[in-house]
């Protein structure tokens, strides 16, 4: 694989503003987790990422680290009520990891696409069914 080197800033970055990690420009999902079979826009394959459990497990790595503090300081400076801070901490927290699911997903395709794993370093015909 002598290719030319793939920025692996810039494909995470694209891969977490959920576009294709070569291009840019195409969209990176289907649906909410669904990731396209190829770039709409450039024609790079994206199937053949291997994303799994890494995303999820990210998710709730960061959402927790976000969370702990800001529920201990609202705990100590506020002191409400143990069915108020439920409420409040447990939709916030939903809310957070829906957001930080797709895009950390778009991080682990867009690494593996820069690094050329599972795949993605090599050349398939999408016409031909491979």
């Amino acid at each position: 694989m002598a290719d030319e080197a793939r920025d692996l800033r810039m494909a995470a970055t694209r891969g977490w503003g959920l576009r294709c990690p070569a291009c840019g420009d195409g969209p990176l999902m289907e649906s909410y987790l669904t990731v396209r079979r190829a770039c709409s826009a450039c024609g790079t394959e994206l199937h053949c990422h291997r994303a799994d459990d890494g995303p999820a497990w990210a998710t709730i790595l960061i959402a927790g680290h976000i969370m702990a503090p800001v529920m201990l300081f609202v705990f100590i400076t506020f002191r409400p009520e143990a069915w108020a801070m439920a409420l409040g901490f447990s939709t916030t927290l939903v809310a957070l990891s829906l957001f930080l699911l797709p895009r950390l997903k778009g991080v682990f395709v867009g690494v593996q696409w820069a690094k050329r794993m599972h795949g993605f370093g090599e050349r398939r015909d999408l016409a031909a069914g491979e």
